[in-house]
């Protein structure tokens, strides 16, 4: 166990999870993450960040220095936040680095957010801008954390649904992939989980489904198809409360003949990926799916 997640473990749950636990306005929730992110995260030296729009969704691009946009495959990333908070600022410098250790430029969308914004505006968005990029040069690798990492599986069974072109892969950090919360880790983990708090999740599914139906794959990707899915990276920390999400959607992914990668690491907290410039164990996490991308082709992708 590194010194930094000594420190790291405790201070997220003082800060972090008592902040979760208490906060009720969305809006507040958005501008302290946003202040968060800008105030602890730091992308390599040399990144640029630029935004645009593909298929009408507003998005940001994270490039480290020497890196061309138009280098292939792109890394497409959906963030985290519950659907109700996280923007492409606050995950951008995790990006920026793993398009350092790749070598690939980063585009993170920024879909809109509940409660103004309820279930399918969030999948409807990542769609649209998937779409937009499916045809890259070199292919798309889609990922995401926490709920992003959800929606990015909830993506690609929609893109196999429809008969479209897959991704090369998907890569997910402790992924949202069951809005019924019926994993027992849930309630298993909820004292060891330093950050998320499980007297919330009810509240939050609540938010994004607006009375849709919890088990709607979109929303759910753990009760998706993904028959003929391309490679999927996969990974949670042994005391998070998500982490039978993880295991589950592993082990379905498995069932339906998917390749998956999984990662069930000690002792970290949600999303350790996050804090690369922080703490060492999420710089060695980013080297391994950066190692993972470049395993794939669109052979095993089975484009």
């Amino acid at each position: 166990m590194s010194v930094a997640r000594r420190i790291l473990n405790p201070y997220l749950r003082l800060t972090e999870k008592r902040h979760l636990e208490r906060v009720e306005d969305p809006v507040a929730l958005r501008r302290s993450f946003e202040f968060k992110a800008r105030l602890f995260f730091r992308a390599p030296f040399g990144t640029r960040y630029e935004t645009g729009a593909l298929g009408g969704v507003p998005v940001q691009w994270a490039t480290a220095k020497g890196v061309r946009r138009e280098a292939g495959p792109l890394l497409l990333h959906l963030h985290g936040g519950g659907y109700v908070f996280g923007s492409s600022t606050t995950h951008r410098a995790m990006l920026a680095r793993l398009s350092q250790l790749t070598g690939l430029p980063a585009c993170l969308p920024d879909y809109r957010l509940a409660p103004e914004h309820p279930f399918p505006a969030a999948v409807e968005d990542a769609l649209a801008v998937y779409r937009a990029v499916e045809d890259w040069p070199g292919g798309v690798v889609i990922g995401g954390d926490s709920a992003g990492g959800g929606l990015a599986l909830a993506v690609v069974a929609e893109v196999l649904r429809a008969g479209g072109k897959a991704p090369l892969g998907v890569f997910a950090m402790s992924p949202l992939t069951d809005l019924t919360y019926s994993g027992e880790s849930v309630a298993a983990n909820a004292r060891a989980d330093v950050m998320l708090p499980a007297s919330r999740v009810e509240e939050s599914a609540e938010m994004y489904l607006a009375g849709a139906d919890a088990k709607d794959p979109r929303a759910s990707p753990l009760y998706a198809d993904f028959t003929g899915g391309p490679p999927v990276w996969i990974c949670a920390g042994d005391t998070e409360i998500l982490l039978d999400d993880t295991r589950r959607m592993a082990e379905r992914l498995k069932a339906q003949g998917v390749p998956v990668d999984l990662r069930i690491e000690h002792d970290l907290p949600h999303v350790w990926p996050y804090f690369q410039g922080l703490m060492p164990e999420a710089m060695v996490t980013l080297r391994e799916i950066a190692g993972w991308v470049s395993s794939l082709s669109p052979r095993t992708a089975g484009s």
